[in-house]
Parts: C-alpha cells; structure tokens; sequence
C-alpha cells in the first residue's frame, strides 16, 4: 500500500487523482488531503476517504470545515495555514505527494516534499517555473523522484529512454515539442479578442479545468508556462523546446531523436491517464479512460502557434531564453492579471499587457535561494496590481 498525500485536493487534477486511486483500494491509500479555502468539498472527501490529517491553507475556513464534519465519526486531525500543506508533504508515512496546489501559493510544500525524498507528482507547473533550480537540486539531494502530471510533460517522460533522470537530457534526443489545444479563440480574429468574457475562456473545447488555468489556456500562457517547466524538467535550453497547436488533443506531445525517430504519446483527453501513469509507475494501472479510437479520430492535425495574437506565449518565450528571475516575474504578473480579469476588472487582451509592464521593469536577476524568487515574486506582484488598477478605466462597460 503506497501512502498518498493530495495537496489541492478539491480541484480538478486533486479530484481526478482521487477517482484513480478508489479505482485500486489494494494499491494507494489516502493518507492526508489539503484545500484552500473550498470547506465543504473537503468535508465530502474526508468522510470519504477517512485520512489521517487534512488541512486548509486559509485558516478562515477552518470553521466552516469543522461544521461540515459534526456529527461525522472521522479519525481525521485538522491543520490550518500554509505550513501545515508543508507539514504534509514531510509525513513519513506518505510515500507519494500530489502536488496539484495552483499558482505560486503550492511552492513550498511542493519544495517540502522534494526535501523529504518523496515520490513528487508534480501538477504545480509554477513551482518549477518559479524555481526550477532550486526544486530540481532538491530531488537529486534527496534522492527522490520527480514524475511530472501536466499531459504534455507527463507524455515527454513516456517518450524518453527508460532510466532517464530528471533534469537531464538523455543522449540523441533532438528536441521535444509540446502540442497546445489552441483554446477556445483559436479561430478568433484577433479585434474580437477585446470582447471576450471570463465566461467564455473559462469555456474549453477539450479539456476540464479550473478558472485560472482555464484563462491561462485561453491566452496560450499556459503553454509558455509549459515550455519553461520542460526546460527544467528535461534539461533543455528553449532552443531545444518547440510548441505545435494540436487542436483534437489526442496527441499530447512529441519526442525528436538525432536519428530521425518521433516518438508521440497519444490519449483520449483526459487528467486520469497522466495521473494514473505516475501513481503506479513504473507500472500501468486501469485509469477509467475511455480508450482511443484512431478511426474514429480521423485526423491528426498541427500548426504553428500565432504569438502575435497570443502575445503571453511570446512573452513566456522570450522569458524563457532569458531564464534567472524573468519567469519568476512573469508568472506573479500573469496570476495578478488573470484574476482581475477573472473579477471583471481588466479587458482580456490586457493581460499581456500588464504582464509586458512589469517584465519590462524588473527583468534579469540570478536565481540564488528561494528569498531571491519571493522577493521577485512580491515586487512583480505590487507592480501587477498598480498596471491593472491603471488600466480598469479602460474595461469594458459590461464589466463597471
């Protein structure tokens, strides 16, 4: 039985990563879930899965929690705050750590679990691209491992050579390719962009999502987040890490050896194969997928991707290439820009510009300890904010 702790427990890739494991009760069990502020999801799942601990990042929903769970016989003991995600992911008795926790809020109990060894299925792309350096030098000291969620990522490490460690590119390997869906503006002419609304790029053709990751999705930033986190991941320079819009997304990413081989991984759209690969690895386990159908399917089609019109991917890129804090900056502004536009209070395409704002005033920096990432992060953030409260007189009278 492998001990699972479920860090972001009541989102998508948390509950996804839930219906896998009740799938195999003989494999995993549930040692702890962590939340943040969703009481009431939480509660459901406890009583479901009778962990050991569980825990809200925001202590304010603490009570909320406790009134969901009276009069339920749980063995679980209760943590709040943030420390107690970290204090999580240290439990000797879980063996395996999700770390599924969005946005830079998931860093230190993803940084936590590196540090104590474990099994890291990492969801949590900003941790890497805040602090790729750092979290990678934290497995190879520990001696754990690093198995990453996200599809295309979790694809790459299917198609590389059996035995190739984290962080580093195995021999022959040319160049790896990560498809995108495109979202849902794909076929948008870029004057229409203006009118979008949180509703409709929180609408995505393929794939279930949260909001932010959603919106994220619809700028194409989630694919330059992406592309930040497979250079850490595979230790490749951007050069090396090439992006194709795959709009059916059955083919999830792509391998490219010196001899001419492609090696792809293909799925059906769905979080419950990545997650159900890293759980049981090296192993396959039953994942409650529907299986591919080629014939069905018909076509494979590609494209390039318009970083004219998906301007975040661009930045992303050029963040990319310059590495050191440059991602760390461009992460925090992109998660301030996405949830003002998420409250209605910045039109869509402003998102990159605020994110071209604040890159262009705090770039360089080197990447030392995780206080030089905070502190970037912090600053980038203050500047995010004021670029969108400088821009709100501009949103559109559907949003006042």
């Amino acid at each position: 039985m492998i001990g699972v702790a479920v860090l972001g427990s009541t989102g998508s890739i948390g509950t996804n990563t839930l219906d896998v494991i009740g799938r195999h009760p003989d494999r995993f069990r549930v040692v702890a879930l962590a939340a943040h502020r969703n009481a009431a999801r939480l509660a459901e799942q406890i009583i479901r899965w009778q962990p050991e601990l569980a825990a809200l990042a925001d202590t304010a929903a603490i009570p909320e929690l406790e009134r969901h769970l009276s009069g339920a016989r749980v063995p679980t003991r209760v943590l709040g705050g943030a420390d107690a995600l970290e204090e999580i992911a240290r439990l000797p008795q879980v063996g395996s750590v999700m770390a599924a926790v969005v946005g830079a809020a998931g860093l230190r109990s993803t940084l936590a679990a590196a540090r104590a060894g474990k099994r890291l299925l990492l969801a949590n792309k900003e941790s890497l691209v805040m602090a790729g350096t750092l979290l990678m030098a934290e497995v190879r000291a520990s001696g754990g491992e690093l198995l990453p969620i996200d599809s295309e990522h979790n694809a790459i490490f299917q198609c590389l050579p059996h035995g190739s460690r984290p962080g580093e590119c195995p021999i022959g390997v040319r160049r790896v390719l990560l498809t995108a869906s495109g979202g849902p503006f794909l076929e948008w002419p870029l004057e229409a962009m203006a009118s979008v609304t949180p509703e409709q790029a929180c609408a995505h053709p393929n794939w279930v999502m949260g909001r932010k990751i959603s919106v994220d999705s619809a700028t194409l930033m989630n694919k330059g987040l992406e592309l930040i986190e497979a250079c850490f991941l595979f230790g490749l320079p951007r050069e090396r890490v090439d992006i194709l819009v795959h709009r059916q997304s059955i083919v999830h990413s792509l391998v490219e050896y010196v001899d001419g081989s492609v090696l792809a991984q293909l799925a059906s759209p769905d979080m419950r194969t990545p997650i159900a690969h890293a759980l049981a690895w090296p192993e396959r386990v039953e994942a409650g997928v529907p299986f591919l159908d080629l014939v069905r399917t018909g076509r494979l089609d590609f494209r390039a991707p318009d970083t004219v019109k998906f301007r975040c991917l661009a930045l992303a890129q050029a963040a990319a290439r310059a590495g050191g804090l440059d991602p760390v900056v461009l992460n925090a502004a992109n998660e301030v820009a996405v949830h003002a536009f998420l409250d209605r209070q910045l039109n869509f395409p402003d998102i990159a510009a605020v994110i071209e704002t604040v890159i262009t005033k705090l770039s360089g920096g080197t990447v030392r300890s995780l206080d030089d990432v905070l502190q970037a992060d912090a600053e980038a953030r203050s500047l995010a904010q004021a670029s969108c409260q400088e821009r709100r007189s501009g949103v559109r009278a559907a949003y006042a």
